[in-house]
């Protein structure tokens, strides 16, 4: 009974942190772009990115180091298919989402590359450490690229603050709120839901999946409502380029995968989500609620296709 009550109170908190945290680091990481000179979407494809990709980094090492390769990629594969379809189609019911010309042609087109290289070097049910380094050094050059070529702001900050020294620290500690958030809310609700008598698969494809996602839902959506749509669109992005490139990547340098067939269809799946999300994006610059319901219908579904072919 004491751990019950612990865990809801656990559960209650890791709430309050995921939303807090997301907040400060909007807030933050805005003024630091202000101050700096970098648009809000590059912000959100890297710093932002990096930091709500923390959950999936932890999970997908930790597998290829103890030889389970299948949870590597699918925790990222699955995890990217859960950004694209339930968390952007998510926001975009809640209020539209809009684009821009650099978000499709530059990044939109990136992600469909490495999604497409992704799909070429898993065709024969294996990823070698050289292929993981090809991977790991393609976001070296797209993180370079971006941070040398500086743009203009796209979205001016309607903040409550001036920037000061202290944001510097704010970014990190937010962050780190925001992870801490996420990870007690997996601990939690498992917890619960074990308690209810709900089986651990249905834990894991569930309460899991979208708990290592937390960090990027409370974030964008967060932004979204701050009408920071750059940032919002770019940490979905810029998250789903970090958890290939970086995370999976890296994961395949510290040791070769091979996987089984049933992984590599999650794979073509993710490549048909991004397709399909970047034609959204470019249709009227926006993410509308109609193309949302879709993406939560697709993300729904393939859920369902899962648990009936366990």
């Amino acid at each position: 009974m004491n751990n019950f009550i612990l865990n809801i109170l656990l559960l209650i908190g890791s709430i309050i942190f995921l939303w807090k945290g997301a907040d400060y680091l909007i807030e933050s990481a805005s003024l630091i772009a202000e101050k700096i000179g970098l648009s809000d979407l590059v912000i959100g494809l890297t710093v932002v990115a990096l930091g709500t990709s923390a959950p999936e980094f932890a999970v997908t090492i930790n597998a290829a180091l103890t030889e389970k390769p299948n949870i590597s990629v699918g925790n990222i594969v699955g995890s990217n298919i859960f950004n694209l379809g339930f968390i952007l189609g998510a926001i975009a019911l809640i209020k539209p989402i809009t684009t821009s010309k650099k978000l499709v042609y530059r990044d939109g087109l990136f992600m469909i590359f490495v999604t497409l290289l992704l799909l070429l070097l898993f065709y024969d049910y294996q990823i070698a450490s050289w292929e993981g380094f090809i991977l790991f050094s393609l976001l070296s050059i797209y993180l370079g690229y971006l941070f040398l070529k500086k743009e203009t702001l796209e979205e001016k900050l309607q903040s409550k603050t001036d920037f000061s020294r202290l944001n510097y620290l704010i970014l990190p500690l937010s962050l780190i709120a925001v992870v801490l958030g996420g990870h007690f809310l997996v601990q939690s609700a498992s917890f619960l839901a074990k308690t209810a008598g709900i089986s651990d698969w249905i834990i894991g494809v569930t309460i899991v999946a979208a708990g290592t996602s937390a960090p990027e839902m409370v974030t964008s959506l967060t932004a979204v409502l701050k009408g920071k749509y750059g940032m919002s669109a770019g940490n979905l992005i810029g998250s789903d380029l970090f958890n290939i490139l970086g995370v999976l990547g890296l994961a395949a340098i510290l040791n070769p995968m091979s996987i089984t067939p049933e992984a590599y269809s999650s794979i073509i799946i993710l490549f048909g989500m991004v397709l399909l999300v970047i034609i959204f994006f470019r249709t009227n610059w926006k993410v509308s609620r109609i193309e949302g319901g879709i993406l939560i219908l697709i993300s729904t579904l393939r859920w369902i296709f899962v648990y009936f072919n366990k």
